[in-house]
């Protein structure tokens, strides 16, 4: 059987990992095994961490729900607002209210105000 070399296809292949290792320093950009190694932990990391980021952003709106309560009476607190929401049926998610509570303070006072007395 003849044997096969493969000269072109490895040497794209090698040109198309070390494209993606471009920026990193050291042997990470230009020694095939270690490129290949930095391109696979990047991309488990970037996966991880796009889930991550969903979490973060959802802790921030409720830190900013909480503060822009707060503003607005000092017993309100985030977890009585989002169970009052939920009882009355408004039907605003956290980050549309935390986007309220940080630049229109008057529209989430109003929307405090529908809660009305459950929050006490």
């Amino acid at each position: 059987m003849a044997r096969v070399k493969g000269g072109k296809t490895a040497g794209k292949r090698r040109k198309n990992i070390l494209a993606m290792t471009k920026g990193y320093r050291h042997a990470r950009k230009s020694k095939k095994r270690a490129a290949k190694e930095a391109i696979f932990h990047a991309g488990k990391y970037a996966f991880a961490h796009r889930r991550d980021k969903k979490n973060d952003f959802r802790k921030l709106w409720n830190v900013r729900l909480n503060a822009g309560l707060r503003s607005i009476d000092e017993k309100l607190s985030y977890s009585k607002f989002i169970g009052a929401l939920g009882k009355k049926k408004i039907v605003l998610n956290r980050k549309m209210l935390a986007t309220l509570a940080e630049r229109h303070p008057e529209a989430f006072a109003r929307v405090a105000a529908q809660i009305g007395t459950r929050l006490g």
